[in-house]
């Protein structure tokens, strides 16, 4: 008979069954906390990572790690916060599919942009004029007069609506911020 024929499975394994229940349950907590803090910085901040944000992205990761992990990480607590985060992430999902936990969940598109100048929301939601006109640029349009709105999408990228603001179809503005500036 080998050594490890004798050793219990939390010894196989190098951690408990209530080390596994805190993994999972600091996991959860950290990623409710990470979730409820970009929600309230808003979607901007998702989609336009700058250097700083990159290296803040970075510590931040290594924190949430060495959080959810504890003191001596180990391939079972990383499976077992792996598999804690999947269902959390899953959860957000199935919450985000009634009308309700749609709206906790997910940020409302929002106009940022309309009549040739920014709107209250672009400063609620640290948007530029340059950053704007780099979208603009993008799209490929020659003449910023050209441009009905521009609209903050909730995954943080920018829709550059053209043409005559009456000409709209309002199916496009659905749903969407202060449309009624446009």
């Amino acid at each position: 008979m080998s050594e490890i024929d004798h050793l219990k499975l939390p010894e196989l394994l190098g951690i408990t069954w209530l080390q596994a229940g805190a993994i999972a349950v600091a996991t959860c907590l950290i990623y409710l906390f990470l979730v409820v803090i970009l929600r309230a910085l808003g979607q901007n901040v998702v989609s336009r990572l700058s250097t700083s944000d990159m290296a803040a992205v970075v510590v931040i990761g290594a924190i949430a790690g060495r959080v959810t992990l504890g003191h001596t990480p180990t391939l079972a607590g990383g499976v077992v916060a792996l598999l804690t985060l999947f269902f959390m992430q899953a959860l957000l999902r199935f919450i985000a599919l009634s009308h309700r936990g749609e709206a906790w969940v997910h940020a409302r598109p929002v106009v940022i942009w309309a009549r040739g100048e920014l709107t209250p929301a672009a400063r609620r939601h640290s948007t530029t004029t340059e950053e704007i006109m780099m979208a603009v640029r993008l799209r490929g349009v020659a003449c910023v007069d050209d441009v009905a709105a521009v609209i903050l999408e909730p995954n943080g990228q920018l829709s550059v609506l053209t043409g005559p603001a009456a000409a709209l179809d309002p199916r496009l503005l659905a749903g969407v911020k202060d449309a009624e500036r446009i």
